[in-house]
C-alpha cells in the first residue's frame, strides 16, 4: 500500500515492491521504490515521463532524504 507525505507543495509516494509507478502517482510527484538492490527515487515529469537516479539508496531513510532534498529545489 502506497504511502504518501508532502513536502514544499510536492507530494512524495512511497510504494511497496511490486507496486506500479503510475497507478499511485501523478506528475511532479517523487516516488520512493523499494527493491533487491535498495531504494529507488523517481520523478514523475509533468508531460508524465518518469526518471530516476543511476543508483539506488541503501536505506529508506537516505531516500526520503534526497525526496526532500529535490522538493526543497522544485519549490524555489
Amino acid at each position: 500500500m502506497a504511502s504518501l507525505i508532502r513536502h514544499r507543495k510536492t507530494r512524495i509516494v512511497t510504494l511497496e515492491q511490486g507496486d506500479h509507478l503510475l497507478e499511485h502517482c501523478q506528475p511532479k510527484d517523487i516516488a520512493i521504490v523499494p527493491d533487491a538492490a535498495g531504494w529507488w527515487t523517481y520523478f514523475i515529469a509533468e508531460d508524465g515521463s518518469v526518471d530516476r537516479y543511476d543508483i539506488p539508496f541503501p536505506s529508506y531513510k537516505e531516500a526520503l532524504w534526497s525526496a526532500k532534498a529535490a522538493a526543497e529545489f522544485d519549490a524555489e
